[in-house]
């Protein structure tokens, strides 16, 4: 029975020190830096939409992304995690877009950091929060009337100016009393 016991705890023993060499093979605890010569990272644009602009150590979740395109509308939920501080992505994102030409609207601060941002016919709502072990989430809220960037109606059509009402005194025709 003691020889059971001695054998157990030898698989054990075993078993336990190749799970530490191999998670120390496939998790290294060191990264491979490569000198960019002071370069910062490469941002990268949410979805195709070329002036929302991330930082490169955030990566998209498509599982709880989603996006709609019509021949009027462009928008969706974009949802990313990274490593990095809340607060740095708030001032980056903060930076990043009005570099980009957009207005900010609105701000609130609780637990998460929401934003709001407006260009002629575009909006862009963000909520910055703090994810699970050390990562920040940043989900975009975006809206794009392409109808209102060519001046067409919902349907596709030019849209056509509004004749102003002309009011009685306007007619010329003597008003009844």
């Amino acid at each position: 029975m003691k020889q059971g016991v001695i054998a157990v705890k030898k698989i054990l023993l075993f078993a336990l020190s190749t799970t530490l060499l191999l998670s120390s093979c496939v998790f290294p605890t060191s990264s491979i830096q490569t000198d960019l010569g002071g370069l910062p990272p490469i941002p990268g644009f949410a979805d195709d939409i070329h002036d929302v602009m991330l930082p490169a150590e955030m990566e998209w979740d498509r599982a709880r992304s989603m996006a709609i395109k019509t021949e009027s509308f462009h928008g969706g939920v974009w949802h990313y995690t990274g490593k990095v501080e809340t607060v740095s992505l708030k001032d980056y994102m903060f930076t990043a877009m009005q570099d980009s030409g957009w207005k900010l609207v609105g701000e609130a601060a609780s637990t998460d950091i929401m934003f709001a941002f407006v260009k002629p016919h575009k909006t862009c709502m963000m909520i910055i929060s703090e994810g699970t072990f050390g990562s920040t989430a940043l989900t975009l809220y975006v809206t794009i009337d392409k109808t209102a960037a060519v001046k067409l109606n919902p349907f596709g059509e030019p849209a056509t100016k509004p004749q102003p009402q002309q009011n009685a005194m306007d007619s010329g025709y003597p008003m009844a009393y």
